[in-house]
């Protein structure tokens, strides 16, 4: 017979379904890989190839999932034909480039900055907070001047080339319209588990081309751009900020992993979220990546076009992720 405190457990759970709005689950998990696949590292789109390899720099000389993590990303913040990472940005409508940038241990110790200008490496800084402040998050100015006091260099305020004849070309029309896909990259969020077995993940951006000026999206949000929970899984989010906001999607992701999902079918779940919480959803992209404790990942997006990278010892490889609009 089942036990008093197992039914009222069991009843428990099923009212947090109801209350909460997440799928119940059977106490039975879904079938999971016996082997750790470890060290691995994923990261979001076509770009994730380049971050990836200096990802694994740091996880093939047993190194770090953290380090790993902000290695890979640097990769992506310095290269300067990037349009959607770094100060090769697409700036906002006013001609600003602002960065936007996370990172988070397996302690579960955290660290972002948000509205960030002239800084060459935002998830450098992101870790500068965690380890050096007793705060989560500082923005705008007062990150600068917390980059600049750790002896981060202040770089010019110029546009690239390719960004300021792209930014004048649209003050013409200045029609704001996010383009679902555009060159193949967005937000690059990565995460990695190492040969410890420790998860670490980070996100960094330039965020949305043409916002208004001060809008901050999903990537230096902990729970909505990355969330790591080392006894589960970790999670990144890369397209239309506010909607991952609006579901704490990369949270919700490692939730869902917690109740027994496979990586893939928690992205699953969360998409599915988030297209009834985004009427909009046919006109947006949003993408989901997932990796849990035995080094199984999945994916998941709102429309064809989204891939990811993987590097594991059998290389470096890009997946393109399933979808939802078919």
């Amino acid at each position: 017979m089942t036990s008093r405190r197992k039914f009222i457990q069991s009843t428990a759970l099923a009212g947090a379904a109801v209350l909460t709005g997440l799928p119940r689950i059977s106490a039975a998990k879904e079938k999971s890989s016996s082997i750790v696949r470890k060290p691995i590292v994923l990261s979001t789109w076509n770009h994730g190839m380049a971050a990836n390899e200096g990802a694994w720099k740091v996880l093939s000389a047993k190194g770090k999932a953290l380090d790993a993590v902000e290695k890979g990303v640097n990769v992506t913040e310095a290269d300067f034909t990037n349009h959607s990472v770094g100060l090769g940005g697409l700036p906002d409508r006013d001609g600003k480039v602002t960065l936007d940038a996370s990172i988070m241990n397996e302690k579960g110790e955290c660290g972002s900055v948000a509205f960030l200008q002239h800084i060459k490496h935002p998830v450098s800084v992101a870790r500068m907070v965690m380890e050096k402040t007793p705060h989560v998050m500082l923005v705008g100015e007062g990150a600068l001047r917390f980059a600049l006091a750790q002896g981060f260099k202040k770089e010019p305020d110029k546009l690239s080339e390719t960004s300021e004849k792209a930014w004048k070309e649209w003050l013409k029309k200045t029609d704001y319209k996010p383009v679902a896909n555009i060159e193949n990259h967005d937000t690059i969020g990565m995460i990695a588990m190492d040969e410890e077995g420790n998860l670490s993940g980070s996100c960094t951006t330039s965020g949305l081309a043409y916002k208004m000026h001060g809008r901050v999206g999903d990537s230096p949000i902990i729970g909505a751009g990355m969330y790591v929970d080392n006894e589960v899984g970790a999670a990144c989010a890369t397209g239309v900020g506010e909607a991952v906001i609006k579901i704490c999607g990369s949270f919700l992701v490692v939730e869902l992993m917690r109740q027994g999902m496979t990586p893939d079918n928690a992205c699953r779940e969360a998409i599915k979220r988030l297209t009834l919480k985004n009427p909009n959803y046919k006109d947006i992209q949003v993408g989901f990546l997932a990796l849990n404790k035995n080094g199984e990942a999945g994916a998941y997006a709102v429309q064809k076009g989204f891939n990811y990278a993987v590097y594991d010892d059998g290389g470096n490889k890009l997946v393109d992720s399933d979808y939802f609009m078919k």
